[in-house]
């Protein structure tokens, strides 16, 4: 119901086995995924890296772009929020980096390390675009996880969500 403007950072939670586990790994956190909103030939669009939701039989888990529609469908959210960071010019080439990433088919990142951008997950997307934006989020909090076959410090969701550089535009 809100004007997304580029940059906005969405967030949802989901109600799958992945989403759960995202949430477990931050102590509950609020939610399990974040996007990025771009502009594409005129509509906005959100670019998020995320795994299990094919568009077509073997399609891999990857960098997509999706209708905020699909985003924030009941099928994929249980609940949802909209953030705009508090630099607009920034937020706008964050966009455009994000749209760049998704267009060179990048893939998901399912070891969760952000220290390699050749695969990335859904948080490290977004961070990763307002860095080449010239607009690092600051003290945004990393969080240990440890689960049987992943083992790793990644920014998940809930540490981007209390970043100060990012205010609250609307929630559902």
């Amino acid at each position: 119901e809100c004007a997304l403007q580029d940059g906005d950072v969405v967030f949802r939670r989901g109600g799958g086995l992945t989403s759960r586990m995202v949430m477990a790994a931050e102590g509950n956190g609020a939610y399990s995924h974040v996007g990025i909103v771009v502009d594409s030939c005129g509509k906005k669009m959100i670019v998020h890296a995320v795994p299990g939701e094919p568009d077509f039989d073997g399609d891999p888990d990857r960098v997509k772009m999706d209708l905020p529609e699909r985003f924030f469908s009941s099928v994929n959210a249980q609940r949802g929020e909209v953030c705009r960071h508090v630099d607009s010019l920034a937020a706008k080439r964050a966009a455009k980096v994000a749209i760049e990433v998704y267009r060179r088919h990048t893939l998901f990142d399912h070891d969760y390390d952000d220290s390699d951008t050749t695969k990335m997950y859904c948080t490290e997307l977004v961070v990763f675009s307002y860095l080449r934006a010239g607009v690092p989020f600051i003290n945004i909090t990393r969080e240990k996880v440890d689960f049987i076959m992943l083992h790793t410090n990644c920014v998940l969701p809930t540490g981007l969500l209390e970043s100060k550089q990012l205010y609250s535009i609307s929630k559902f």
